[in-house]
């Protein structure tokens, strides 16, 4: 995703029952626009791995706690120095609980805060803020609102976007000095262009408008396939929307999480969060928008049985406009026909598919660009997907 002039690091500070939403999306998007991302967690080495979990309202007063996938760490949590590092991000989920009593993790904390470098938290992490004494003297701080009293009481400021109703409607997130706080992963793309400014991000286009993408889901969509996409883009100041052929803006999506268990052959599917849909179907124009991306999951299953998706797809296409698709989305994208003579990044479970569609499919590489088509394989090729993606849509990030 253009050139990185700086190399710039972050830590992230993970354990079991972290937010897995609130972990993979900075994840993701700072790899893809070269960011060195270290993933550490007390007591654990690299190689371990921690259990996350998914954060969302299922009809009840509370948010439910869904177990969905692990994360594999790649970094020593006792080799840390704060001095390596340009921010420390602390994703939200039970795991703080357990790192605020644990002197270690909030000397680390402190640190960050003393040497200025840059301290990102959402939702629950801000008791790592409270555990290390950081808000004292009024320091401006959001987060779930449970932690309300709490953030008074230990000399904060307590902050809240203006005229929200719901948690949902919020989509800001608030900066004080080196603190950036969020209440949740539903201010995720405000929050990390805001990430992206502190630590230097210059976003510059090729075009003279505003691009715009348009992601075509259904019910059990991947997770990450979309949230991490969707987020990096809002990010970079694009106009992103969400549809889905039989649901009305404002409607939700299912979504799916895929977790290779040990001694399984393929991965888990488990229920990730919901997806809000961001347009009706009748409203979407093609000439609104530069791409169209279809991810993985098994919504692809049932938008191929759809001739208005198919057709809008084809529309793209041949528009010239940039298509795109994560994992088993290149299954709609087999059914348009525009899949012949192309080059298709794709594991073992879509090659057949993207064979009998006349594609090549290429295992060695985790995310192809041919012409206008971009495709990945699999939902851990996001951070090359994204960078690929942004770089079809005439965008570049450097530092």
């Amino acid at each position: 995703m253009g050139s990185v002039t700086v190399q710039k690091s972050a830590l992230l500070l993970c354990g079991d029952y972290m937010e897995a939403y609130e972990t993979m999306v900075p994840l993701y998007i700072l790899q893809s626009f070269g960011v060195n991302v270290h993933c550490v967690s007390p007591n654990r080495t690299a190689g371990d791995r921690c259990v996350m979990s998914a954060h969302d309202f299922s009809g009840l007063e509370l948010y439910t706690e869904m177990v969905v996938d692990q994360l594999t760490l790649n970094a020593n949590f006792d080799d840390v120095t704060p001095e390596n590092y340009d921010v420390i991000i602390i994703p939200g989920g039970r795991f703080t609980e357990i790192l605020s009593a644990d002197e270690k993790c909030v000397d680390l904390v402190a640190r960050f805060a003393e040497s200025k470098k840059l301290i990102f938290t959402s939702c629950h992490s801000q008791v790592m803020l409270l555990a290390a004494g950081v808000l004292a003297g009024g320091v401006k701080c959001t987060a779930f609102e449970s932690l309300k009293p709490l953030i008074k009481l230990s000399g904060g400021e307590w902050w809240q976007q203006p005229g929200i109703q719901s948690m949902f409607e919020i989509t800001d997130c608030v900066k004080d000095g080196s603190f950036v706080s969020m209440v949740g992963w539903p201010t995720l793309g405000h929050g990390i262009k805001v990430l992206l400014e502190s630590l230097g991000a210059k976003v510059s286009s090729l075009k003279m408008d505003q691009a715009s993408v348009l992601f075509l889901i259904g019910d059990y969509v991947e997770d990450y396939g979309v949230n991490v996409p969707f987020r990096a883009l809002q990010a970079l100041g694009c106009k992103v929307d969400a549809v889905t052929p039989n649901k009305k803006k404002g409607e939700v999506c299912a979504t799916a999480v895929y977790d290779l268990e040990e001694g399984r052959q393929i991965p888990a599917e488990k229920r990730g969060h919901n997806f809000f849909v961001t347009a009706s179907w009748d409203d979407v124009c093609v000439d609104d928008y530069d791409c169209v991306v279809v991810p993985g999951g098994r919504s692809p299953e049932l938008l191929v049985m759809n001739e208005k998706a198919v057709a809008l797809v084809k529309k793209f296409a041949e528009k010239d406009k940039v298509f795109a698709a994560i994992g088993q989305g290149k299954l709609l994208l087999a059914a348009t026909g525009l899949l012949k003579g192309k080059r298709c990044a794709s594991g073992k479970g879509m090659k057949v598919v993207v064979k009998v569609a006349g594609g090549e499919a290429v295992e060695s590489e985790g995310c192809v660009t041919d012409g206008k088509l971009v495709t990945a394989a699999s939902a851990e090729d996001l951070p090359a997907f994204l960078s690929d993606l942004s770089t079809a849509l005439g965008l570049a990030v450097m530092f």
